[in-house]
């Protein structure tokens, strides 16, 4: 593997990492394209409306069971919530103003350290892969969902160039988390799963094992030869563009019974990054820069 020099600021010293720390990042917007703007969120308020956005996705739209204080409040929420931080995409031309129309929750490392640790570790052994490359700096993506109206490839690509700003910011060197397929049975999933252990197989140093018990195996029951282009068309879009970045799929998969899913692991080292999207982003996210 070629490692690819992602942050040129790297070659100058800690000079370039200090500036960005001076200001607050939540202040700063991280793109723009017309309308829409993606920056973090600023307030408490800012995260309740991206909750909203995520109950109406996840549970009006899709088969999340809502718990009572869920579905009184209309929000989906969790204690992680309080620890990250929030990427937002907002609509400046809504109707009735300023609209949180897209989101992605980010959990860096060193917070999740001294706090709850990484919410995916509720569902696979993240542990031993941060011990395993000690020294390298890992950022925890989730609860990603766009608005129905808005899912189109504006909103994603200002989605993930907000993301790569952050982690350029933050100088991380590896991004993981959970990704999903709709369903809870893994035999009827079992083309999507077998296809995606045979396109991104993950060496040793990258494998991540589901909790014990709860893991069922990639391609445990693909029987037949899978059909790439049949797949490909019925994977969802966010598992498609982690392929394309280069991300490596763990051989386990977990069923997520609250969220009506069934989620695999994915591992993300910068390095892997298709130099395509590096320079179609520009090596320091300058594409959409506000």
């Amino acid at each position: 593997m070629v490692y690819v020099p992602l942050m040129p600021q790297r070659l100058t010293g800690g000079m370039m990492r200090m500036a960005w720390r001076r200001f607050d990042q939540s202040a700063a917007s991280l793109g723009r394209i017309g309308s829409l703007e993606v920056r973090l969120a600023r307030s408490s308020e800012e995260v309740k409306q991206a909750q909203r956005l995520r109950y109406r996705v996840f549970y009006e739209e899709m088969s999340a069971v809502a718990n009572a204080r869920a579905a009184f409040f209309g929000r989906d929420a969790d204690p992680y919530d309080k620890i990250c931080d929030h990427l937002l995409v907002l609509d400046h031309d809504a109707p009735e103003g300023p609209e949180i129309v897209g989101t992605y929750r980010l959990l860096r490392q060193e917070i999740a350290e001294r706090r709850k640790g990484f919410y995916s570790s509720g569902e696979f052994q993240v542990a031993p892969l941060i011990d395993r490359h000690a020294g390298r700096s890992f950022l925890e993506l989730g609860r990603s969902c766009v608005l129905k109206p808005y899912r189109t490839k504006r909103t994603v690509e200002l989605l993930w160039h907000g993301i790569w700003s952050y982690v350029r910011r933050n100088d991380i060197d590896v991004m993981i988390g959970c990704a999903s397929l709709e369903g809870t049975d893994p035999r009827r999933l079992a083309p999507l799963l077998g296809f995606l252990r045979s396109y991104a197989p993950t060496p040793e140093e990258w494998r991540v094992k589901a909790l014990p018990g709860r893991g069922v195996p990639l391609d445990a029951m693909s029987a037949e030869p899978v059909n790439g282009i049949k797949v490909l068309r019925e994977l969802p879009p966010l598992i498609k563009g982690y392929l394309r970045l280069g991300a490596y799929i763990c051989e386990e998969a977990v069923v997520d019974w609250q969220f009506g899913t069934t989620d695999v692991f994915i591992v993300l080292p910068l390095e892997r990054i298709n130099t395509r999207y590096i320079n179609y982003y520009g090596p320091d996210a300058s594409r959409y820069a506000a």
